[in-house]
């Protein structure tokens, strides 16, 4: 394997695993985004020009899609709409990326025989109970509850259906939430820390009481590499850390690392269908591939990302003003 092609390459997730793949092999990548407000082309940056190109297009565009995917040895597909709120007040971007999308990559993966591994969501099995010991497995039955969680466990589906009806040759991880270096201020952590930096209090859902299980991009990228070398067709992995935390916890310990009074936020109005609870059991993959997480420590974790959104205001602040401005009307 030479030549990678990443859909979504210009985005949070996606750009980490750029970065990673860059500085970890010898592998050349081609980013496919459509750069949508997600995607930012600056996540890019400093990549040696003999090892990665950038391409400016829909995943949705067939012949753009097959001409790119004819020219490499795998896809890893992150393109997608992914932020629930929105999806709640506008569903038909998520249909569009993430079930049509994904549908015109496998149906070109399929053609020339690429192989193929898709990105996708702990929220597709919907949530758990606040006080149980069970987590998220292979085999835990789909129970999405917003649209983009649905529109994600659809694109699951339609992956698994092209590898046992056509023989694709693909691979599925539902990784647990992420956090870490280019990750939108729209987004629950990096917006706690970019409004403490500009001296605004944070924002937290209802008692904040919600759990979700915690992974730095860094860990979710080298995982994403050891399933592409290592994995085996047909399979789903998945990918978490072991970093179960409640919202409230996670912004205590973010004012507590920036020196503030740990009860220095404000509570919100919850939002519609609020998950209670993920949790992810990432056996099988440590088991079957040996895989490991750098930061299985979430203080660690948040310590770097916090030092990351301090050291990249030029990254993140074009973004803030109207992120915000959104939440107000939103009242959140």
């Amino acid at each position: 394997m030479q030549k990678l092609l990443v859909t979504g390459g210009a985005g949070f997730i996606g750009s980490n695993f750029v970065h990673h793949v860059v500085n970890t092999t010898e592998l050349h990548i081609t980013v496919l985004d459509k750069l949508t407000y997600a995607g930012n082309l600056a996540s890019l940056n400093h990549l040696p020009a003999e090892r990665f190109n950038f391409v400016h297009g829909d995943i949705g565009d067939a012949g753009l899609v097959d001409r790119l995917t004819a020219s490499v040895d795998a896809v890893v597909h992150y393109a997608a709409e992914s932020h629930n709120d929105n999806s709640l007040h506008d569903p038909r971007p998520f249909l569009d990326t993430n079930i049509i999308g994904t549908f015109t990559l496998i149906e070109a993966a399929r053609k020339h025989g690429t192989r193929f591994h898709h990105i996708s969501t702990d929220e597709v099995y919907g949530d758990l109970e606040l006080d149980t010991p069970e987590r998220f497995t292979e085999t835990t039955p789909y129970n999405p509850s917003s649209p983009y969680s649905s529109t994600k466990a659809g694109s699951d589906l339609l992956v698994r259906a092209w590898v046992r009806s056509f023989g694709l040759q693909a691979t599925i991880s539902n990784c647990s939430n992420n956090y870490g270096p280019y990750q939108h201020v729209e987004k629950f952590i990096p917006r706690q820390i970019t409004n403490v930096i500009d001296g605004i209090r944070p924002k937290l859902y209802g008692a904040g009481e919600n759990v979700r299980d915690w992974i730095h991009a860094n860990d979710h990228s080298s995982a994403v590499l050891r399933i592409l070398d290592k994995g085996v067709i047909g399979e789903t992995y998945l990918i978490g850390a072991d970093g179960e935390k409640n919202n409230k916890d996670v912004v205590e310990q973010i004012l507590t690392h920036m020196g503030r009074p740990a009860d220095a936020y404000d509570h919100v109005t919850d939002r519609p269908g609020h998950d209670l609870r993920y949790a992810i059991d990432s056996g099988k993959l440590r088991r079957e591939l040996g895989w490991t997480p750098k930061f299985s420590n979430f203080d660690a974790g948040i310590e770097d990302t916090i030092a990351w959104y301090r050291d990249n205001e030029e990254w993140w602040r074009p973004q803030k003003a109207e992120t915000e401005a959104k939440y107000q009307v939103q009242g959140q």
